[in-house]
């Protein structure tokens, strides 16, 4: 038997965040559970009315389309992609076919086929009485993204969709909540033992990462157990099982020819190099730093690792923190103490705490007049209520004491009442040091510097 070996294109579908609709000027809404409020007469496909095109929807996807640096098309137009749905009011949904806004680029190493635009459908609800349709989103713009056939495993495919979803929300186009609908998530699936693809199967609407991934891996599996069954794998729309684990099937997957596309009348040709706002050259100078870019940034000159730069780079509130407590730092040591406590005690929040109250308390941590104790007692007390951590030093009594005369004494008490413990280390059994180290802390009411206690111990029992 020969090996099998997967292939996985994905099409991705997101949400733009716009004032107004793709093709009218009714609110785009995401958050209104009212049904049926945010419809007018041309996104309803009433008799005799026409579509406009929205200008901010254009430029959200030639803006994605710089940043993956594709292609930015100057001509494109629009589509009608017939089917018959309840949710599509019209009969045909308005896409693009042939001219697309953008072709080529590339994202998270995976190459990048095209990214068009088109109008959401309804939304269709299901009911023991009967199936009702709401159609509060037909008509929201919709970007979609199609990847070339390049992914060979479930992982590299989540990660592809984690790091589209974190693209779209760093540029503004779009929230991508996948949980609400917002990013919508399909993946071709094949497997081949030769040179030439397997048989392609749709795995459709996968809402979360995890599904993505989950559901990739069970079909790669499937379909390597039809093939060694000597069965054959039929080319078809396949749904995913959260509960079951597994695919289902939906229906028989459609080719392009079935969807009868032809250029809409109604919408004009697009010569997008000659609209003021959207060439280029103008927005590329809007994309600002791109999280790639970031987190390359972020560990090679603040040193962080992988984990630590992508946990703040995920969330736009945590960059803009880490940002002004960066601008604030003074050294490469002062930044690893604020990392450490930002993404461990933090969470990513300074909650009621300034950017200019963590820096300073982190400065005393370096400069060891707080124990490491102390100062996270004074980052929860600064997270829950803010203040000033040099009062709140002050005003608990929490400042380490690193003076010498005195720790020495405390050093002193700790080997006179500790004589066994203290023959064991000269005895060859170094670690016991520690020991001695939390009881001089003890002596000293927990002032004490650590360090500067373990320097006066070693002195005194060389």
């Amino acid at each position: 038997m020969s090996e099998y070996r997967p292939t996985i294109g994905l099409e991705i579908h997101a949400e733009l965040k716009t004032r107004t609709k793709m093709f009218c000027d009714s609110k785009n809404d995401p958050d209104e559970t009212r049904p049926n409020v945010n419809v007018c007469p041309v996104c309803m496909a009433h008799p005799g009315t026409l579509p406009t095109i929205n200008k901010e929807a254009v430029s959200h996807v030639r803006k994605v389309g710089a940043a993956l640096g594709g292609a930015l098309a100057d001509f494109s137009e629009f589509d009608r992609k017939s089917y018959f749905y309840p949710d599509i009011p019209k009969g045909y949904q308005i896409s693009q076919y042939e001219h697309p806004l953008v072709t080529g680029g590339s994202l998270n190493g995976v190459a990048v086929t095209r990214v068009h635009l088109e109008e959401d459908t309804a939304r269709s609800i299901h009911t023991p009485e009967g199936s009702l349709v709401d159609f509060n989103r037909a008509g929201v713009p919709l970007m979609e993204l199609v990847t070339e056939p390049v992914i060979h495993d479930a992982k590299t495919a989540g990660d592809f969709a984690r790091e589209l979803q974190l693209l779209l929300r760093t540029l503004g186009v779009g929230d991508a909540n996948l949980e609400k609908g917002e990013m919508r998530i399909e993946a071709n699936v094949s497997v081949s033992n030769t040179d030439t693809f397997g048989t392609k199967v749709e795995i459709k609407n996968l809402n979360s990462f995890r599904s993505v991934e989950r559901a990739i891996a069970y079909e790669v599996e499937r379909q390597i157990g039809c093939y060694e069954r000597g069965e054959e794998v039929v080319q078809e729309t396949r749904g995913w099982n959260e509960v079951a684990g597994e695919t289902f099937h939906q229906r028989f997957k459609e080719g392009s020819a079935d969807y009868r596309y032809f250029p809409d009348p109604d919408l004009p040709k697009m010569k997008l190099e000659e609209v003021e706002g959207l060439t280029y050259e103008t927005l590329k100078t809007t994309l600002g730093e791109l999280p790639s870019a970031r987190r390359a940034r972020y560990e090679t000159e603040y040193a962080l690792t992988p984990v630590e730069s992508q946990f703040i780079v995920q969330d736009s509130a945590r960059v803009d923190v880490i940002e002004k407590v960066f601008a604030l730092l003074t050294s490469k040591e002062e930044v690893r103490i604020a990392v450490n406590y930002f993404v461990s005690d933090l969470a990513g929040s300074l909650g009621a705490c300034t950017p200019e109250a963590y820096v300073s308390l982190v400065r005393m941590i370096h400069e060891g007049r707080l124990s490491s104790r102390a100062g996270k007692e004074i980052l929860t007390e600064l997270k829950d209520r803010g203040g000033d951590p040099e009062e709140i030093v002050k005003t608990r009594g929490l400042e380490q004491v690193s003076d010498t005369n005195a720790l020495e004494q405390a050093v002193d008490a700790v080997l006179i009442s500790n004589e066994a413990i203290v023959a064991e280390y000269r005895g060859g059994k170094k670690t016991v040091i520690q020991y001695l180290v939390g009881q001089a802390m003890k002596e000293s009411k927990g002032a004490g510097n650590p360090s500067v206690i373990r320097e006066i111990l070693e002195r005194k029992l060389a």
